[in-house]
């Protein structure tokens, strides 16, 4: 997941609101949003090629979603797929700062992780950010720090707080807010390393290139009443939607 604009206890009906981008080479195989056959209280997307996901949500209302972490374009193996950090904590029944605390790092290339149930919401990163728990607030999250100062995360997370200040937050208006493919300027780029051309086409909160994209495109809201509405669009390298799905449940 490259691009996450989440709200946590600011708004009295959704005490979580999450949109999100998974960013992804086209022809690294996904499934779709779904319970999972072999283990029915997760739902979320699946990569085919390591068997994490990048963004989860169990039937208990524990949700958690993680990034790849830039480095100098290398490319960085760890023992275990980041994505089994979702998986785990959903699937589990640690509490958040717990078991971010209990991570060990150094087993893992690059991410930073965040972890909640209904009562907390946690954030640790592997290179650099300590275990914390989060106060309300806006957070905005891409491939680097929590609240980053890159042009995504700044934009997508105005965008949010417009909606929240209007009282226009919908999964609707959340999918519009991830279909932004307005780029950064020059002085918004950060430094990737690519040439210009591709840092720039990589820097809107939606991607369209041939080879690298948004591959989907997630809205989570946790409502008040314990129930949960997660939808996902699914998008080709040309950024056309082909594929659409839509959970709704009750949390307990």
């Amino acid at each position: 997941m490259c691009l996450i604009a989440l709200a946590w206890r600011v708004h009295p009906a959704y005490p979580l609101i999450v949109a999100a981008n998974r960013d992804e080479f086209h022809e690294r195989p996904a499934d779709s949003l779904a319970w999972w056959s072999d283990r029915p209280d997760i739902a979320g997307g699946r990569d085919r090629q390591a068997g994490g996901t990048w963004l989860a949500v169990s039937r208990t209302g524990r949700f958690a979603t993680v990034t790849n972490y830039r480095e100098n374009l290398q490319v960085q193996r760890g023992e275990y797929s980041r994505g089994k950090l979702v998986s785990d904590f959903v699937g589990g029944d640690t509490p958040s700062l717990e078991y971010v605390t209990a991570i060990d790092g150094k087993r893992y290339a690059g991410f930073s992780l965040l972890t909640a149930s209904p009562e907390a919401l946690a954030y640790v990163s592997n290179r650099g950010d300590v275990p914390r728990l989060l106060k309300p607030g806006l957070y905005g999250l891409s491939n680097a720090s929590l609240d980053a100062p890159w042009w995504k995360i700044v934009r997508s997370k105005k965008r949010l707080h417009t909606l929240l200040e209007t009282g226009a937050v919908t999964v609707p208006s959340l999918f519009e807010l991830l279909a932004d493919r307005e780029p950064a300027g020059d002085a918004g780029m950060p430094d990737t390393g690519l040439p210009h051309d591709k840092a720039r086409a990589i820097s809107s909160p939606f991607i369209v290139t041939p080879e690298f994209g948004t591959r989907c495109s997630t809205v989570m809201l946790l409502k008040e009443s314990g129930n949960v509405v997660l939808h996902e669009r699914r998008f080709d390298a040309a950024g056309r939607m082909n594929g659409e799905s839509a959970l709704d449940f009750d949390i307990g």
